[in-house]
């Protein structure tokens, strides 16, 4: 199974007769992205339905619990207790530091469903492909070594081996995944960016190279993803470090504002009597099964 291949999921969840289809894409940021529950959970209040969703890193792992049906109120308490030794296991190999092995049974903790078919809202995890540079999007088969790719952010841990490839961070490739979208049926590409502050401070250790360096790259990239996107949702993550999963509460309440001040803007982009914007035309009609 390489990229994104032919549906298996059935017919996609229906809109209702007064929307278009909202397609969901959830960027990377560590423990910043448990800001992508505070997101879902105004969506869910607000009765928005996600037609499907794509992640990126923790994105791909927020996107895969909520397409699993998770509840948004077992996330949150997840997300407060979590900690690396829940994803990680320090090693010694020239390849990284540590391994996320113990991402997929983690995950499994809380949700039961294995294969991309059970998901109850069809899902895309962003991976990059070490070897050719590849950006590659997996929708079928097993979760767990996909999700791990997704999440193996590169010099701190080691890359996967999954289906002839050696697979690290979809970061890489698409820091915000809005390029699966509308292949994956939806008719408006919503993005939720969260955005990393470059600390005042000299960089001091080999994660602090690592994390600024990708700091910085995020910053390049954004311009190509964000003009595919009708919306962006941006919680202010701004002062919150890598491992910050103690201060889940505020990453949530960030992620419930920037959703809530989306709102009015997002209703009226599901509306059929609403124009779309100019980004309508740069994303493609469909994704090859590998993109370059």
């Amino acid at each position: 199974m390489r990229g994104l291949r032919a549906w298996a999921y059935g017919a996609p969840p229906k809109p209702a007769p007064s929307q278009r289809r909202l397609g969901l894409a959830l960027g990377g940021g560590f423990a910043r992205g448990i800001a992508h529950i505070g997101v879902l959970k105004v969506l869910e209040e607000q009765k928005i339905p996600i037609h499907c969703i794509a992640g990126t890193s923790v994105g791909a792992l927020m996107a895969s619990a909520y397409a699993c049906g998770t509840p948004l109120r077992q996330l949150e308490e997840l997300a407060a207790a979590t900690r690396f030794k829940d994803f990680g296991k320090w090693t010694l190999s020239w390849m990284g530091l540590a391994s996320n092995e113990p991402l997929a049974d983690f995950f499994h903790r809380f949700c039961a469903v294995r294969d991309f078919e059970q998901l109850r809202i069809p899902l895309a995890i962003a991976a990059t492909d070490l070897a050719s540079g590849e950006l590659v999007f997996f929708t079928r088969g097993e979760l767990g070594p996909p999700l791990r790719a997704s999440c193996a952010y590169p010099g701190l841990f080691l890359p996967v081996e999954y289906d002839g490839r050696m697979l690290v961070d979809g970061f890489l490739g698409a820091p915000v995944p809005v390029d699966a979208l509308p292949a994956m049926g939806a008719d408006i590409r919503v993005a939720v960016y969260l955005a990393s502050d470059l600390p005042p401070d000299k960089p001091k250790t080999m994660a602090d190279v690592i994390g600024r360096s990708f700091s910085i790259m995020q910053a390049n990239a954004e311009k190509v993803w964000r003009q595919k996107a009708h919306l962006v949702i941006e919680p202010d993550v701004t002062g919150f470090q890598w491992d910050d999963f103690k201060r889940a509460p505020e990453l949530i309440a960030a992620g419930e504002k920037a959703a809530r001040d989306a709102v009015p803007r997002l209703r009226a982009l599901l509306s059929p009597a609403a124009g779309l914007p100019a980004g309508e035309r740069h994303a493609p009609a469909r994704l090859p099964e590998v993109l370059p």
